[in-house]
């Protein structure tokens, strides 16, 4: 019994499998523009390292946005073929809140473009502000405002050192408060706009 775990709504691609509350094999790396053509190959190298079969996915866990438009629809629409494919249901998670320092206060962040950030803010598993966009000045002005918070995600776009962020070790860490999805098949992407 394995949950596979998908990730790619920015500019890295993130494949992991956990079973039992451990991550058992992952891989991630930066991937733009090519997660469509890597991700399944991933899947499959990593079974193969790990001898799970197609049986073996009881569950899929995937990253639903805010963030690159064809990016989350990649991650996406891979889950919902395993999930049809193996009986598996889908559970999902914003991409922010995958970018969480563990237990930290943490302020995640992905680049929107035109001078505007996708921003959540975390604490542990409280969700102490809800995914959002901001303009980058006010995502600078909070993260000012709160320096004891991680800043996490690809946070140089405003200035910042990048947090590297296990991805799939963050979606292991949710496992017990995700939901699953009511129609794994109708599971909707997040596009955030103005």
């Amino acid at each position: 019994m394995a949950t596979l775990l998908l990730d790619s709504s920015n500019t890295s691609l993130s494949v992991g499998f956990e079973n039992n509350g451990v991550l058992i094999g992952f891989t991630s790396y930066e991937a733009w523009q090519v997660q469509s053509e890597h991700m399944v190959p991933e899947i499959d190298k990593l079974m193969e390292k790990l001898g799970l079969v197609r049986k073996d996915i009881t569950k899929v866990v995937t990253s639903i946005g805010p963030g690159s438009y064809t990016g989350v629809r990649i991650a996406l629409t891979i889950a919902k073929i395993v999930s049809l494919a193996c009986s598996a249901p889908i559970y999902t998670v914003s991409s922010l809140r995958v970018l969480k320092d563990n237990d930290k206060p943490s302020i995640c962040v992905i680049n929107a473009r035109s001078n505007r950030s996708y921003f959540g803010v975390y604490n542990g598993n409280e969700i102490i502000i809800s995914d959002t966009i901001k303009t980058n000045d006010e995502a600078k002005e909070y993260i000012a405002n709160h320096k004891g918070y991680s800043i996490c995600g690809d946070a140089r776009y405003l200035g910042y050192e990048n947090n590297d962020t296990n991805i799939c070790k963050q979606m292991v860490s949710l496992l017990g408060v995700l939901e699953k999805a009511p129609n794994d098949l109708a599971v909707k992407p997040v596009y955030m706009k103005d």
